[in-house]
């Protein structure tokens, strides 16, 4: 009787390995649809579509990306996360969104870790210290002089709140003891559009948003928010130059699917995009764009979500803000 079962239990488990075995063989059999949880034109639709055009060479399928902006990620997010988890519907999701929100938004219908199976970190992003061309603020000692004399008089821009954007500017009021008042909108795209026209007065955010505005000298940058300056901008200074080396942001942008999906699934999606992340191509992209291509791995993925968690809840804590 014992070795019966043992013979059906070990004839289950194999077959059980013959279909995972298919079904990464056979995936994807139809195009995938990756999300894009802000407007269209900003740093993580652009870098997406990127993504998605190249994707296609090596899955043999269309990667069609599609825009659901709208309650800071949380319209996209929510889509994904109810979405079944057989690899055919992604998010390409923002850090601010991921792992700023949860400090940030009470009763949130997704949950950052649960809710979603990690495939691969796509992108870092640096951020640009942005004022409108005709701005009376040239360099980032100026910014923070005028905002200590003019506590709530300056206004400043982000893709949404719990975004990069919002945390990195209240990080930046912390740091430097001033009081800005902040204006969310439903992605990088419509922020730019509004500190172009002069309405907005600080816009903090990832540089392929901003590269040809500024290559047009339609817009100034005051510093970029890394350790190095970055070759696409020479000119511009690292925030350690400007005076203040504290203040550092190093956004990421990476993909997840449903929670639960197949482990065949996801290694077929996660092998195919490390091969399109380290390309020279995409690389070359994303520096032009003002990126910088970073592959990360499932399990590295979920250890850095874990710990950006903490962090910004640690940041919302210490600047008080309050949830929304």
């Amino acid at each position: 009787m014992f070795k019966n079962k043992l013979k059906a239990l070990t004839a289950g488990l194999s077959l059980s390995l013959v279909m995972t075995a298919t079904v990464a063989q056979d995936f994807p059999q139809k195009p995938i649809t990756l999300v894009i949880p802000v407007a269209a034109g900003g740093t993580t639709d652009i870098a997406g579509r990127v993504l998605a055009n190249q994707l296609k060479d090596v899955l043999g399928q269309m990667v069609i990306v599609e825009n659901k902006p709208g309650a800071s990620g949380g319209i996209g997010n929510s889509y994904v996360a109810r979405a079944n988890p057989d690899g055919y519907t992604l998010v390409l999701a923002y850090e601010g969104f991921n792992t700023g929100n949860p400090a940030l938004t009470k009763n949130l219908p997704w949950d950052p870790v649960k809710s979603f199976t990690p495939i691969a970190e796509v992108i870092r992003g640096p951020h640009l210290v942005l004022v409108p061309k005709d701005s009376p603020i040239n360099d980032l000692k100026g910014l923070v002089e005028y905002a200590r004399a003019n506590p709530g008089k300056l206004n400043y821009a982000s893709s949404g709140v719990g975004s990069i954007q919002h945390l990195g500017a209240e990080l930046l009021q912390l740091k430097t003891n001033t009081k800005m008042v902040h204006v969310p909108y439903g992605g990088a795209a419509p922020a730019m559009k509004d500190l172009l026209a002069g309405r907005i007065d600080l816009f903090i955010t990832t540089p392929p948003t901003a590269m040809g505005h500024l290559k047009a000298g339609t817009l100034r940058a005051l510093a970029i928010t890394s350790q190095q300056r970055h070759p696409m901008l020479p000119d511009v200074p690292t925030t350690a130059e400007a005076g203040l080396p504290e203040f550092q942001l190093d956004a990421w942008f990476t993909v997840f699917g449903p929670a639960n999906m197949p482990d065949a699934v996801v290694k077929k999606l996660t092998d195919s995009m490390k091969t399109v992340i380290t390309s020279p191509q995409f690389v070359k992209q994303m520096n032009e764009q003002g990126a910088t291509a970073s592959y990360r791995s499932p399990k590295e993925v979920a250890d850095i979500v874990n710990a950006d968690l903490k962090k910004w809840a640690d940041v919302v804590n210490a600047a008080g803000i309050k949830p929304e």
